[in-house]
């Protein structure tokens, strides 16, 4: 799948039409592809600003709304290239850091990350009747989290 460009008109107007090539599609035959979603914003900003896109509330605001409408995209996304970090600091609380980089509010990062897998375990099973924990788990370890059986069988 070739990226989604996410262009400023989009941006400025919440659209998410540019996902519609993921949307008129089944979500079943989307999982089927594995994690190969890419988004790429092109959302103008002066030379002089420091901040990074995820710091710019409008793509802020247009990431929020495609994971409201579509909680299941961080199951696509890829994690390689960092599509799937950029889109969790686009709707979770962090700092940027020219130095350190990228750090999650650990309590924020922990919240969203055990509602979206509680979540998208729910949707899958029950849904879909398709279990994904072990997509669920690599999702988790892209952004730095173990899971341990542990955590499934409270769910079970």
């Amino acid at each position: 799948m070739d990226p989604i460009v996410i262009d400023a008109t989009s941006i400025r107007h919440l659209d998410l039409s540019p996902l519609r090539i993921c949307t008129d599609q089944s979500l079943n035959s989307l999982l089927d592809q594995g994690p190969i979603l890419e988004l790429n914003f092109h959302w103008p900003r002066d030379a002089r600003d420091p901040r990074e896109l995820a710091e710019c509330p409008e793509p802020r605001l247009w990431a929020l709304r495609a994971d409201a409408r579509y909680p299941w995209l961080p199951l696509i996304l890829e994690r390689d290239r960092g599509s799937l970090i950029r889109h969790v600091a686009m709707v979770v609380s962090h700092t940027f850091n020219r130095s350190e980089g990228l750090r999650f509010d650990p309590q924020a990062l922990d919240l969203w990350l055990t509602h979206r897998l509680m979540q998208l375990d729910e949707l899958c099973n029950e849904k879909l009747n398709r279990p994904m924990r072990g997509n669920l788990s690599q999702m988790a370890v892209a952004l730095g989290y173990e899971l341990n059986d542990s955590f499934w069988a409270l769910l079970n």
